[in-house]
């Protein structure tokens, strides 16, 4: 009868102890949150990522990309709680189909510039474009890519979008683009003002900021999304994203805030 009684008290322990580890599973990993986020933000979401979990303990898995590609995953299935896009147009399509139950907004305005590792100039650099020096110029794939897409408005605003073209190498996001101009595969790029400050002294640039008269605002939106309505850290961080010090990390990337 003790021996029973000891084994049924030892049977409630053990039960107790994997409810009490299975209930903590559940909180730690609802604390954890899994971010798609455009690939012109890679730089400074390493930033955001460490002020957010300095201030909250929570830790947020990011996969950069470029929006239209992500889209596509958030579409198909994939698991994300958040998604920061380079644009408006791509979370309010999620919003639009149904992948998240409220309207995105939007959280920075995106700063576009024209830069190369050479000193070659640029307070003419539609002239520069078309001159025998410059032999290939990267731009990203403006139709999944929303720097790209200012990009080409800008040369169609100058008047040398069908000459630049046919210098054009396309990257599949901002981040392709910034290792063809940093590794010298393209003489001359359109990019993010972002990587000049990711860069740092590491890989000077040489840069000017392209006109945003010429091109449409690059309004940056965020949307909570179906996956992560649930879970209270993804309100946290969404809230973050809009808060004064994550303002403050986003202007000195180079970004617009309000």
């Amino acid at each position: 009868m003790q021996s029973e009684h000891y084994n049924t008290g030892l049977k409630k322990s053990i039960l107790f102890l994997f409810a009490l580890l299975f209930t903590a599973s559940l909180t730690v990993n609802a604390q954890n949150i899994r971010v798609a986020a455009a690939a012109n933000l890679q730089p400074v979401m390493a930033v955001l990522q460490k002020d957010f979990k300095q201030k909250t303990g929570i830790t947020i898995d990011v996969v950069i990309g470029s929006s239209g590609k992500l889209v596509a995953q958030i579409s198909n299935g994939a698991p994300f709680d958040v998604f920061l896009s380079a644009d408006m147009t791509f979370p309010e399509t999620l919003f639009k189909n149904g992948f998240a139950k409220e309207k995105p907004v939007v959280y920075a305005s995106g700063s576009l510039i024209i830069c190369s590792t050479q000193n070659i100039g640029f307070e003419n650099w539609e002239r520069l474009l078309l001159s025998a020096r410059i032999k290939k110029i990267a731009i990203a794939n403006p139709a999944i890519a929303p720097y790209g897409k200012a990009a080409e408005q800008s040369l169609r605003d100058k008047g040398i979008l069908d000459d630049a073209k046919s210098k054009a190498v396309y990257g599949e996001s901002i981040s392709q683009v910034n290792t063809y101009i940093t590794t010298g595969v393209a003489d001359i790029g359109f990019t993010t003002q972002s990587l000049v400050k990711e860069l740092g002294n590491k890989t000077p640039l040489f840069y000017t900021v392209v006109d945003p008269k010429t091109y449409d605002p690059i309004l940056q939106g965020i949307v909570i999304l179906k996956h992560g309505a649930v879970n209270p850290a993804v309100g946290k961080f969404y809230r973050y994203i809009l808060s004064p010090a994550a303002k403050s990390i986003f202007k000195a990337y180079g970004y617009r805030v309000q």
